[in-house]
């Protein structure tokens, strides 16, 4: 008799696991609260603009190829992506800007010809950063930290010996401010912090891990946009078999003796030989298994930031701004605190504007622009919402005029807001913390729930608020460690 396993949530992670599990030769059924897959991974159009929802950032496109692979595909004649040769365009309150180009020597000769930044400078954080990601990687993102094999291997007996360079005793601002002579090269590089929304004022250096994804392995575009992602995973998903329930809130996982056995929903009781929570731990464990043991310590961990999303339909085109555009603020320290201690927002934001139209042009019409413009705010604390979404609007828009010369306000003719109450609404995100458990302090990467639970049998985790963390990469890898642990 064939086995039967369920997935709860269609976000990237749980439609990379239903995949795997489903050419492990598992009959897979995934249920779906919303009415379309990919949870933060959706778009939304607003008249002639087609904008991605949420993650913007490409990295490690060899996780989705993989999934192609694994089930005989090439992955080329589905999923079409271009490596950038640019990350990211930097714009400070002087009038200082910079382009971050994927071509090293290019990069280093940018930061010593804008920043007066020496090149070995930058030469020794992109080495440090690619150091930590090779050493650190094959445990803290391939492995479960939670299984005693991983601490047993070879690998992590090497790693012991050089725990003193992984920098957890610092934080990232610390040693990032000591490695580089211009406060600007800091602050861009604090940036990565905000990456799986921690404050780099609090998180360990050793998350300057980061930056080797972006600099290193590089970054991608999809044909189509970040939710191309989402729509050649459900099709490949769908090809080996899974069947998606939409508009189907699970309401209970099932478990009966120590062991899950399946889910209610309003169509009733859907018996299943292995279950996958892909919806956010903390509100799995306070709805779905609320009637079981809760990991109080983990339930109660400070969550990370949230994520305050204008989508702008601007009709003009701004040749000065690329895919990704960072407008830094004047005080990078005020502005986390104000997020992190205040439960507020700064007056003065660094603000992320994400064009996809510069690379796929049919997501605005001609001589205009799609603008996914975002700042970083805390998770929802019951703060007035409204109001903060109105003086945020006022200090993005003037900011942005005064960088751009021109006032942008009057380009907007499509508009819609995301806020962290809504984020919350639509992907069960509690508080409408992005990425779950905060990361600012030295023990958040054991603080995270594992893939699988240790008190019911049969029930796996994968996700962003769930090992090893937030993002499409690791979501992604995710999925494959339950793959792995549920089939050991």
């Amino acid at each position: 008799m064939a086995k039967t396993a369920i997935v709860i949530g269609s976000g990237i992670a749980g439609i990379a696991a239903a995949i795997r599990l489903a050419k492990r030769g598992y009959t897979v059924s995934v249920f779906e609260a919303n009415n379309y897959p990919g949870g933060k991974l959706s778009e939304i159009r607003l008249g002639a603009y087609r904008f991605d929802a949420g993650p913007s950032l490409f990295t490690l496109p060899a996780l989705v190829d993989e999934l192609f692979e694994l089930c005989g595909m090439n992955p080329a004649d589905s999923f079409v992506y271009e490596q950038l040769d640019e990350t990211c365009r930097y714009f400070f309150p002087d009038g200082t800007k910079l382009t971050a180009w994927a071509d090293r020597e290019k990069l280093k000769q940018e930061f010593l010809e804008k920043l007066t930044e020496p090149k070995e400078n930058v030469e020794a954080a992109l080495n440090q950063s690619q150091w930590l990601y090779s050493q650190l990687a094959p445990l803290f993102i391939e492995k479960s930290l939670h299984k005693p094999g991983t601490w047993l291997s070879t690998k992590a007996f090497a790693a012991y010996s050089r725990l003193h360079k992984f920098d957890f005793n610092r934080t990232m601002h610390e040693a990032n401010s000591k490695r580089f002579e211009n406060e600007k090269t800091t602050q861009l590089f604090n940036r990565y912090a905000t990456y799986n929304g921690s404050d780099p004022y609090q998180t360990p250096a050793t998350l300057n891990i980061i930056p080797h994804l972006e600099f290193g392995i590089g970054a991608y575009f999809p044909k189509g946009g970040m939710h191309s992602i989402t729509q050649t995973l459900y099709e490949l998903a769908e090809k080996v078999g899974v069947r998606f329930y939409f508009n189907t809130t699970v309401q209970k996982i099932v478990v009966h003796n120590g062991t899950a056995k399946g889910i209610d929903t309003h169509m009733g009781f859907h018996k299943a030989d292995r279950i996958v929570c892909n919806m956010d731990m903390v509100a799995a464990y306070r709805t779905l298994l609320k009637d079981q043991h809760q990991p109080k310590k983990l339930l109660n961990q400070p969550k990370s930031s949230s994520a305050l999303i204008f989508y702008w339909g601007i009709k003009k085109s701004f040749p000065q701004l690329g895919l990704h555009n960072i407008f830094f603020t004047s005080d990078y320290k005020r502005e986390f605190e104000h997020i992190f201690d205040k439960g507020s927002l700064f007056k003065d934001p660094t603000v992320y504007v994400n064009i996809t139209s510069v690379m796929n042009p049919s997501d605005a019409p001609s001589g205009c622009q799609n603008w996914f413009t975002m700042i970083n705010v805390p998770n929802n604390q019951g703060q007035d919402w409204d109001y903060l979404i109105q003086y945020a609007r006022k200090a993005i828009i003037n900011k942005l005029s005064e960088n751009l010369g021109t006032n942008i306000e009057s380009f907007i003719e499509e508009e819609s807001v995301l806020d962290p109450r809504l984020i919350e609404l639509k992907t069960s995100s509690v508080a409408g913390a992005l990425y779950g458990n905060s990361s600012n302090n030295k023990f958040a990467a054991f603080l995270r729930h594992p893939n699988f639970s240790s008190k019911i049998r049969h029930l796996y985790f994968c996700g962003g608020s769930v090992h090893p963390g937030g993002g499409i990469p690791l979501c992604l890898s995710s999925a494959k460690l339950v793959d792995e642990l549920m089939n050991q």
